[in-house]
């Protein structure tokens, strides 16, 4: 008795963890569904000019005594008088950021981004994406890239900028860009699909367990976590995932002509100086570098799209996301996910 007591604790226990947390993926699940269609973010713009300014206005300030930083302060204020006598229309250069993880949520933002840019760019303007990204999956990059293809199909000049990482969907994304400019250390490649899953059909037989896999369509399972997979299966995976390369090779193909794609689409990653050389970048240089360059002719403008959330939504997805985290890595390793 004292036994069936315990079990039937621990059993309610078990219970009672399995529908919290069923409740918490339901009500994010809801708060989820019910912003859908009705945009609930904001779109911030940052001037860098006045950033840059600000740094070099407080190295000044340090630097210099209090005469000399009164006479340059003078000095600059004609110049900006001068300046609003005689307006120069400048180019303006929209800078992006991108940083993704395997299921590109950035995308979310990024395409709202653009949306908003490209309601007053012009080919005279220019479009500056930091990247940062490993790779994922194959669907979510493809999105992703797609909304960089906006900015290229509507004439305005887009650079990519690499300082860590672009390799894989992330160098998807990266070859678009009319110039692609990465630091001399940054991984850039990997033009390649893989996919992984264990087996453990072994494992059930040993202990006397069978396992069911039940399909409508020859190919709707081609191999499985707990079934016996067959020949027939792994090859039918395995062209899937050739043509999926194929496809890859051939939107790198589409954007960067100048690569000799048989020989960087091996799955192989190089860095900036030797990508530079096989032709996957155009330039050696950080993405701080380039911006303060192009501060001194052009307005350069940082764009961001947040969204807004209510305390009931910011804790109900923050704990739904963390679940989500944990399924989703466990479930990605035991599932045939494919990712560039």
């Amino acid at each position: 008795m004292e036994f069936l007591a315990e079990y039937a604790i621990f059993l309610a226990k078990t219970v009672t963890l399995v529908i919290a947390i069923l409740v918490v993926l339901a009500t994010a699940a809801a708060l989820r569904s019910k912003g859908r269609g009705k945009p609930t973010g904001q779109l911030q713009v940052t001037r860098l000019n006045d950033f840059y300014k600000g740094l070099r206005e407080r190295l000044e300030s340090n630097l210099l005594d209090k005469a000399q930083l009164k006479a340059l302060r003078k000095e600059q204020a004609k110049a900006e008088k001068k300046k609003k006598k005689t307006p120069e229309e400048k180019p303006r250069v929209f800078v992006l950021d991108f940083d993704g993880d395997i299921k590109a949520s950035a995308t979310d933002s990024l395409r709202h981004e653009i949306t908003a840019l490209l309601s007053l760019a012009t080919p005279r303007d220019e479009v500056v994406l930091r990247l940062e990204s490993g790779g994922g999956m194959v669907h979510s990059y493809g999105l992703a890239a797609s909304q960089l293809a906006r900015i290229r199909q509507a004439g305005v000049p887009l650079t990519v900028c690499i300082d860590k990482v672009a390799a894989s969907g992330g160098y998807m994304m990266a070859c678009i860009g009319e110039k692609i400019i990465s630091a001399p250390f940054a991984i850039l490649g990997s033009i390649g699909v893989v996919a992984q899953l264990p087996n453990v059909n072994r494992l059930l037989k040993k202990h006397d367990i069978d396992f069911e896999v039940l399909t409508a369509g020859e190919y709707k399972r081609t191999l499985t976590v707990f079934g016996e997979n067959t020949e027939k299966g792994r090859e039918k995976f395995q062209e899937d995932l050739d043509i999926t390369h194929e496809l890859f090779k051939n939107f790198v193909s589409r954007y960067r002509p100048q690569l000799a794609i048989n020989e960087v689409a091996t799955g192989e990653v190089w860095l900036g100086v030797a990508a530079l050389n096989k032709h996957l970048i155009d330039e050696l240089k950080t993405s701080d570098e380039y911006l303060c360059e192009r501060a001194r002719e052009a307005e350069l403008h940082h764009l961001h799209y947040a969204e807004r959330k209510s305390l009931q939504e910011r804790v109900g997805l923050a704990a739904s996301s963390s679940i989500e985290r944990v399924v989703v890595n466990a479930w990605s390793k035991l599932t045939q996910q494919r990712f560039w």
